[in-house]
């Protein structure tokens, strides 16, 4: 049975991909927040890892950096619903930085269980190249 760590620092989205990846057999463990994700990698391993870009105490890409450097064999998907900003104003693409720093896959919120079950589906085939999912 995959294992897969899910960081979030919001409840429900940790609820919600929780109970999508349990329906299909997957050992899920649910970290709130980064510093909480973390002393999960200290004592567990995972197949693959759901890490939010943005949570509280691990400012920005972070999260995403540390999380690789402590398990860079474990494919990290990245999540954010800040990902892609209003169109009219020039702002950062921050899912494609996440995948910069090590992200195999970025997931933008909110997305479908079909989206969440591709991407982690497709980190556990193995070797992927860089994707961003949505919808």
């Amino acid at each position: 049975m995959p294992r897969v760590l899910v960081v979030d620092d919001d409840s429900m989205v940790c609820v919600a991909v929780e109970a999508c990846l349990q329906r299909q057999g997957f050992d899920v463990t649910v970290a709130d927040g980064g510093e909480a994700g973390l002393k999960e990698l200290e004592t567990s391993t995972f197949d693959v890892m759901l890490i939010d870009i943005f949570m509280p105490h691990m400012r920005g890409f972070e999260s995403i950096r540390i999380f690789h450097e402590r398990a860079p064999a474990t494919p990290l998907i990245a999540m954010s619903g800040y990902a892609f900003a209003n169109f009219d104003t020039p702002s950062p693409d921050f899912l494609q930085m996440s995948l910069d720093l090590g992200a195999t896959l970025c997931l933008r919120k909110p997305f479908t269980p079909n989206a969440l079950l591709a991407a982690v589906n497709k980190c556990l085939a193995g070797p992927t190249t860089i994707t961003q999912f949505s919808k």
